[in-house]
């Protein structure tokens, strides 16, 4: 275990729930980067009160690149410790925080940090400061994907960020039962979620989602996802600039550019 004089962050919850962060996992399986890393070190920080979300992470990547090395990273020691319980040649854990510490014997830098659920207790002014130091943590390539979620995972959202900027909005529901698209606002991250409000972008972003929603709600009897996959190409030919193809479409996922949604 490597050891950190003053891990920089401060406690969540920790709440943890086996599966909780299934779709934001299928998503960074997807990534290229993934695939064409020889040995690909992927961070799961603030895992929180139990390590089965950086074994299941793990685990997932590991079909894709079975080179994948999963480090967990903590700011309570107690949680490090339950995961040096379970912790294997491909699964770590370490103590500290956004500034991201590695073990000596993988990569001096990340190929992907997932921090999930951390900023969300922060206030947004620190967040530009906490994406900053997880940035420099990440190879030449590498991606921050920060975001939420709901308790069960039925509702996500995450920002994508490179080593310099924040790229990309994702949104993954549970499509099945689903009233309105826009109920995902409740668990935006930390940096647009006081933003959903009239005159800002990802307000306007929901609004036209909800719209689609609605507009298509005559090919629910063909299916939730192929409501959803019209939803999306009618945002695309509204002109909000989408990102991806229908196959993430079908699994309740879109994606948008950034500054579509920027505050």
């Amino acid at each position: 275990m490597v050891a950190i004089k003053k891990p920089v962050g401060t406690v969540t919850r920790g709440t943890t729930n086996p599966n909780r962060l299934r779709r934001v996992d299928r998503f960074i399986a997807a990534l290229p980067l993934i695939r064409r890393t020889e040995k690909p070190v992927v961070v799961d920080l603030g895992f929180g009160a139990s390590p089965i979300t950086a074994v299941e992470l793990l685990a997932r990547l590991q079909k894709v690149n079975s080179q994948t090395h999963l480090v967990g990273i903590e700011i309570e020691r107690e949680r490090v410790e339950r995961g040096l319980a379970v912790a294997t040649e491909h699964l770590h854990f370490t103590h500290g925080g956004f500034e991201t510490p590695l073990p000596s014997s993988l990569a001096e830098a990340a190929t992907v940090i997932r921090a999930f659920n951390v900023l969300r207790q922060y206030d947004e002014s620190e967040v530009s400061d906490a994406w900053a130091r997880m940035q420099s943590r990440l190879q030449a390539d590498g991606l921050l994907i920060e975001g939420t979620c709901d308790e069960i995972g039925r509702l996500s959202s995450w920002i994508t960020l490179d080593r310099e900027k924040p790229l990309s909005l994702s949104i993954s529901l549970r499509l099945s039962g689903l009233d309105l698209p826009s109920k995902v606002a409740e668990r935006l991250p930390k940096a647009l979620i006081h933003h959903n409000q009239p005159g800002e972008k990802v307000h306007d972003f929901l609004q036209a989602l909800d719209a689609a929603w609605r507009a298509n709600a005559g090919l629910g009897s063909f299916g939730a996802a192929q409501r959803w996959v019209a939803s999306c190409n009618q945002m695309v030919d509204a002109g909000w600039p989408l990102i991806g193809d229908k196959k993430r479409w079908r699994l309740g996922e879109l994606t948008v550019e950034w500054a579509a949604v920027a505050p």
